[in-house]
């Protein structure tokens, strides 16, 4: 991380220097409104607390923060989601590490008991630099809540307020007003009205604002419930901290999933199938039926619960919004969104694919930068229809997914271990971990997402997926690291520069002609769409990067623009040159660079690769920019 850029700050440089805020800022007016401090609202939170010019609010009914249960599952991906927002360290050190997923199935020989039928690598190598890990969501929450109050914004959420009404003006400069009623100790039944550029709805599947907007959830039951509760127990199967799926013969199926701490596990226990329009009797189940359930599958082993920590009953259901604005389908062209829905707001599935809590952080990490760009003036509004389009989809790919896990799951024992066969429900884990992982959304073609005309430069970094990080050598001080890990959550785009052949020095090689045209064309993405008086990479980082020994490359001999000057005391950014990692892999080999042609990689602010070109398309990189920015 860097900090001293305008002057000498001691102290963490986790904590950013508070912003001053305006002398005079209207009471009642912001410019986002965050409804619900789920995780979908606290990841949208801790991107806006970056950029306090922003006026923004996050209000939670709760009357605090949560303290335990819900979501648990962190994929890879969401993990190089926490990279980016500089938490992905502290993650890992308290969670628990998903290494490897095991599987049990009736004894052929005895159907009564279990026995291990198989046992495989959770995350399959390669797929990312980060784990699949575990950790209770309330302490995700503890994370996002401390870069907002670390951040510039200093934002804090306003707990115990209540959405009663929501309307929208579109002729207004404020287009949306809220009434909310307080309902914490000292307050309760005190009425506040908010007015707000945008309202962003992340209040959970019974979300309040989704109804204002005329939005429905609509899905179906799949018959099936279950019980799940965190546990702190002693029990003799052997299995007891690994990720665990065990089917039984007549008594059904449970899930372990091991928690952080080393000692509290989680367990998803399948209960009896409900009839269509049958509903679950939450009242006649109680914790030590659960528990009982439990041991029965596990036979011939035992669990002996010391604490039940928290415990409930669901029914597995799938269910999805036709959009995630207030734009009537069909009306793009003439509306502009004022009003969003994330998360379970506008999409619900079964908790055991563990892609919940992921899905709504994502929701939130896509719309969050399209946000500050249009506060910012950075690009029009219209490009904030682009986040329902993105992302319905990528919520419809879920709950198919979950449709076919939780038929899997559900589906009594085949007897394929005693047919020489794998598994079933353990053949379709294996062919989509790389769902499970988070990893294979893909954004269509669009404004924001290029064609593949140019894809074979560099057939490891797929058009519309997030970047593929790989190890790097930084040039000016030999560090290694991976080059995805310089990207920040600040809502700046990315120009990944890949050398080719040739002297890297040299300003006649398609490299230096490339830089030249950055740093001297007046048709320059990074000149034509940077505010004057700004840091040169305010709205576009150029990074570069080279196939040759770090060694063998003369820092000050590169372009200029790679070294920039910037801050209050312009001194200089030594750290947007690279070089491949001769030793933990060489990211051209890696990710199929073409090492003589070399290309260009364009990153949208949320990891995502938009375009690849070649060095030499100076044109089509000024009109893919030229397509959205706005001239500054």
């Amino acid at each position: 991380m860097q900090f001293h850029l305008n002057g000498f700050r001691s102290g963490d440089p986790d904590i950013f220097t508070a912003a001053e805020q305006p002398a005079s800022v209207p009471a009642g007016q912001v410019d986002v409104l965050i409804v619900g401090c789920g995780p979908a609202g606290l990841t949208l939170a801790a991107q806006l607390a970056r950029h306090p010019e922003i006026r923004t609010r996050i209000i939670e009914r709760k009357t605090g923060p949560m303290e335990k249960g819900q979501a648990d599952g962190l994929s890879c991906r969401s993990m190089e989601m926490f990279q980016a927002f500089g938490i992905a360290e502290k993650v890992m050190r308290e969670a628990s590490w998903v290494n490897e997923t095991v599987f049990w199935n009736p004894d052929p020989d005895n159907p009564r008991e279990i026995k291990r039928s198989g046992r495989i690598q959770d995350v399959e190598d390669g797929l990312s630099e980060m784990p699949h890990v575990i950790l209770n969501q309330a302490r995700v929450h503890d994370r996002y809540l401390e870069l907002m109050r670390n951040a510039p914004a200093r934002l804090e959420p306003d707990y115990g307020r209540k959405l009663l009404s929501l309307s929208i003006d579109e002729t207004a400069a404020y287009p949306v007003t809220v009434s909310l009623e307080r309902c914490d100790a000292g307050h309760t039944g005190e009425r506040e009205e908010i007015q707000a550029r945008f309202v962003v709805g992340c209040d959970g599947a019974r979300s309040a604002v989704r109804g204002a907007i005329g939005r429905e959830l609509k899905g179906d039951r799949a018959n099936q419930a279950w019980g799940v509760m965190d546990v702190l127990a002693v029990t003799d199967f052997p299995d007891y901290r690994m990720k665990t799926l065990i089917k039984s013969a007549g008594e059904g199926n449970i899930i372990f999933i091991p928690r952080e701490g080393g000692h509290l596990m989680r367990v998803y226990i399948e209960l009896d199938k409900l009839s269509k329009g049958q509903q679950i009797p939450v009242k006649d189940i109680t914790a030590a039926q659960l528990i009982d359930t439990t041991n029965r599958i596990l036979h011939p082993y035992s669990m002996d619960v010391k604490e039940v920590v928290w415990w409930s009953i669901y029914e597995v259901g799938h269910s999805l919004t036709d959009k995630f604005d207030d734009v009537p389908a069909g009306q793009e062209a003439d509306r502009l969104p004022c009003v969003f829905i994330a998360g379970d707001a506008c999409h619900t599935h079964s908790a055991k694919a563990g892609q919940g809590m992921n899905v709504s952080m994502g929701d939130s990490f896509n719309l969050g930068w399209k946000l500050i760009s249009v506060l910012q003036r950075r690009v029009e509004p219209s490009l904030l229809h682009s986040y329902s389009a993105e992302r319905q989809k990528v919520a419809q790919d879920l709950i198919d997914f979950d449709h076919e896990w939780s038929r899997i799951i559900g589906a009594p024992a085949a007897g394929d271990e005693a047919a020489g066969k794998t598994p079933q429900f353990q053949q379709h884990f294996i062919e989509h971990g790389r769902f499970t992982a988070g990893v294979t959304v893909k954004y269509r073609q669009s404004a924001l997402i290029g064609p593949d005309s140019w894809q074979g430069l560099a057939t490891g970094f797929e058009i519309g997926t997030r970047l593929h990080s790989a190890p790097v050598i930084r040039l000016a001080d030999a560090k290694p690291l991976h080059l995805g890990h310089v990207i920040e959550a600040d809502a700046r785009w990315r120009i990944f520069a890949f050398a080719g052949a040739g002297d890297a020095a040299s300003g006649e090689t398609d490299f230096g002609k490339f830089c030249a045209f950055l740093a001297d064309s007046p048709d320059s993405p990074i000149h034509k769409f940077t505010p004057a008086g700004a840091d040169p990479d305010a709205v576009i980082d150029l990074r570069a990067v080279f196939w040759q020994y770090h060694r063998d490359l003369d820092l000050m001999a590169l372009p200029e623009i790679l070294l920039p000057l910037k801050g209050q005391l312009g001194l200089r950014d030594y750290e947007k040159i690279f070089c491949a990692d001769q030793q933990r892999g060489d990211i051209y080999q890696m990710r199929g660079i073409d090492r003589d042609k070399g290309c260009v990689v364009i990153v949208r602010p949320d990891q995502h690769i938009a375009h690849i070109l070649p060095l030499t398309a100076h044109a089509e990189i000024a009109a893919f920019f030229a397509g959205f920015l706005l001239p500054s």
